[in-house]
């Protein structure tokens, strides 16, 4: 006799900000799964939508209060978490229909609010298959976060406020997590936090057993671990590191990167270069000696790329601030650059500073940044062609009127969303997105490469 399952609550899950918060949102939806919800691809089917925000800028709650807008307009039940969950008052004042408000990776209030939106309607079978987690991002490559918070106080942003002190996992529960990822079809592992560096601070380094074998909870030891793990064919999955603050023990990962056991790539979040600058932003670390350090890596490692994101029109900044970024940028020759225009931000320090730069010279400097930047890139572009190179295919195209199949993917030197990406012709229908292939580059423009599957 066939039992019936009745029907399953659904949830709605829109995501925004950073790839922390898409973390926390694959986490709310597989403890919701658990429960016996199932998930809906849009707004009509849902019983309830989640809106995970983001709180960082004022253009980033501006998308936040959008995206909670639509939700409501759309489908009328809305429970709103994430960073700009701890502005519950704005949120309520714009919306006040909203069902709950709650702030950052505060899981088990989501969880909560979404029962008492939405019973769960569980049926007595539904928990005998243990279901695999949620994942957000397509199945070959996955964000790792290995903290929650930081400890630092830079003049220009309110994570502390938003995301507490930092707060380090277990390094055992971390490699299990990465194990499991890893198994189940990951080839690329992107280790996230607020501040990678950091990793372990706050519970002194701690070590746990893993594998038979002590692993402390430190940058290094993580890595060195993450290096050993297989697929389940036996390759080793691209490990990339990112938000790493370029402490004097970066120095040690760069050997891990030569050896293989990392992908040679460092997000190294410099913010800018003038020593005046970085003063007034109280940025750490801002005395190393970083051209010298860069020197060093790309010695022991030829490959690494770096990549970096920069603030323009930071309060006080001069024209000769602005010079000194550019001429370090000469010098620095990073791989991939973002910039942003410096936006105020309730809360942040910065907005006391003096000097504050008009948009119009903000707009100016964004300009000449992003154009340095990428003649930088294409000269670096340029010099790989002809060289053969690893990639990881994203996106398989369908067949021309010819039928030839186009792809796309990412070199080690491109991590997801954020870099660029190598345009592959003519490849066979059998490659899969996921699929890791030596690639012969034939061209190159400011951001991606050309080329075809070497023979």
């Amino acid at each position: 006799m066939a039992i019936e399952l009745p029907d399953q609550k659904r949830v709605g899950m829109v995501s925004l900000g950073c790839p922390k918060a898409l973390v926390d949102s694959e986490r709310i939806l597989t403890r919701l799964r658990a429960d016996g919800y199932a998930m809906s691809p849009d707004y009509a089917g849902a019983d309830v939508v989640l809106v995970n925000t983001c709180g960082f800028l004022d253009s980033a709650k501006e998308e936040s209060l959008a995206a909670i807008g639509e939700a409501i307009a759309e489908n009328g039940r809305v429970i709103v978490t994430g960073c700009m969950g701890e502005e519950a008052e704005t949120i309520r004042a714009r919306f006040p229909q909203v069902l709950a408000v709650t702030g950052a990776h505060q899981y088990e209030a989501v969880v909560e609010a979404v029962h008492e939106a939405a019973p769960p309607s569980q049926g007595p079978f539904i928990d005998l298959i243990p279901q695999p987690d949620v994942k957000l991002t397509p199945r070959h490559y996955s964000y790792l976060k290995i903290s929650e918070g930081c400890n630092h106080a830079c003049a220009f942003c309110i994570i502390p406020q938003l995301r507490g002190k930092l707060a380090s996992r277990r390094v055992d529960a971390v490699l299990r997590e990465a194990e499991k990822l890893v198994a189940a079809g990951t080839k690329e592992l992107l280790v996230i936090s607020q501040d990678t560096s950091a990793y372990g601070v706050d519970i002194r380094h701690e070590e746990r057993m893993w594998k038979d074998h002590p692993v402390r909870a430190h940058m290094t030891d993580l890595a060195r671990e993450l290096g050993q793990l297989r697929t389940p064919e036996g390759q080793a999955p691209w490990v990339r590191l990112h938000y790493v603050y370029p402490y004097p023990h970066v120095d040690a990962v760069i050997p891990l990167m030569a050896e293989g056991l990392l992908t040679p790539y460092l997000d190294i979040p410099f913010q800018h270069a003038s020593p005046r600058v970085l003063k007034a932003m109280k940025r750490p670390a801002n005395e190393a000696k970083v051209l010298e350090r860069l020197k060093s890596w790309r010695e022991i490692c030829p490959d690494i790329a770096v990549r970096s994101s920069f603030v323009v029109g930071f309060p006080g900044e001069t024209e000769a601030d602005f010079q000194y970024l550019l001429d370090w940028l000469d010098e620095a020759q990073l791989d991939r650059v973002g910039a942003f225009r410096f936006e105020p931000v309730a809360g942040a320090a910065a907005n006391d500073l003096p000097g504050a730069v008009p948009e119009e010279v903000k707009e100016e400097r964004y300009a000449r940044i992003m154009a340095k930047t990428a003649a930088i890139s294409a000269a670096k572009l340029q010099a790989k062609i002809g060289r053969t190179l690893p990639v990881i295919i994203d996106a398989v195209g369908e067949p021309d009127e010819d039928g030839d199949i186009g792809a796309t993917g990412r070199s080690q030197a491109d991590a997801p969303e954020i870099d660029g990406a190598v345009h592959l012709r003519e490849v066979p229908p059998s490659l899969q997105p996921g699929d890791i292939v030596q690639v012969t580059i034939e061209d190159a423009d400011e951001h991606g490469l050309f080329g075809a599957i070497a023979n």
